[in-house]
């Protein structure tokens, strides 16, 4: 069994500001910061097998407080294009309302804009991600027949990136556990937790031979975590940065 936490980047300078922020890249604020180095204390109490971040500077920072945060030996830490935010193509950097220039009809979810991705090229790059970064774990000597948290990894990312990643994940669970769901939502620094483990595996933990065909059990476990914020002062002009991924813009999947 893995265990896999999906932590959200902390607030950064363009969450301020209510714009399409997809691979525009953008350091954390200085709230962001602050936000960044309590979630490292809160993952400092687990012990982490490999942490996996987007380069993008929001994400990465958040991921490097992490890792700063951990006991010797500190865990590998990777980086994957595959882990970034949408592409929002030509509306990056431009508010949520943006849409004559671009010819981006948002009343009709006409997407994805020019030179953008859709949600379903995002759903190709994260059944990628997962493919690379994830299932060698689940299907490793190292993790087979261990406990929930024991081989732990942590994936610092984005909200509709972390969203899509979930979903992906869930679809491969034997029995259709939690599709349909909406994974999105996660505040800043938030994390959400999900267990993969091969079909018999999660009643015993105990190791017989490694069947890479065995159907998979996968299941979420703990949703848009943040108690690491209570001791972090927010002001009432945030309130846009801890929402954003929660705000109900386009379901830009390709028209």
């Amino acid at each position: 069994m893995i265990t896999i936490s999906f932590v959200r980047h902390g607030e950064s300078t363009d969450n301020l500001k209510a714009i399409w922020a997809g691979w525009k890249d953008a350091p954390l604020s200085n709230h962001g910061i602050k936000q960044a180095k309590a979630c490292g204390q809160t993952f400092s109490n687990y012990r982490l097998a490999s942490i996996y971040s987007s380069p993008l500077s929001r994400a990465h920072t958040t991921a490097k407080a992490i890792y700063d945060a951990q006991a010797d030996p500190r865990p590998p830490f990777i980086v994957s294009p595959d882990l970034r935010e949408q592409h929002f193509g030509v509306a990056e950097g431009e508010p949520w309302t943006y849409d004559s220039e671009a010819q981006i009809d948002l009343e009709r979810k006409v997407f994805p804009v020019l030179n953008g991705e859709s949600l379903n090229d995002l759903e190709l790059r994260v059944n990628r991600a997962l493919e690379d970064l994830i299932m060698p774990w689940v299907y490793s000597d190292k993790s087979y027949g261990k406990g929930e948290g024991e081989v732990h990894l942590a994936v610092v990312s984005h909200g509709l990136c972390i969203s899509e990643l979930i979903s992906a994940l869930v679809k491969m669970d034997a029995n259709g556990y939690g599709q349909g769901e909406d994974y999105r939502g996660l505040v800043n620094t938030a994390w959400t937790r999900v267990t993969v483990c091969l079909k018999g595996e999660e009643a015993t933990h105990t190791p017989h031979a490694l069947d890479k065909n065995a159907p998979l059990v996968i299941r979420v476990t703990q949703v848009n975590q943040h108690e690491h914020l209570a001791g972090i002062h927010t002001t009432r002009n945030r309130r846009i940065s801890e929402n954003s991924s929660a705000v109900v813009r386009p379901n830009i999947r390709s028209a």
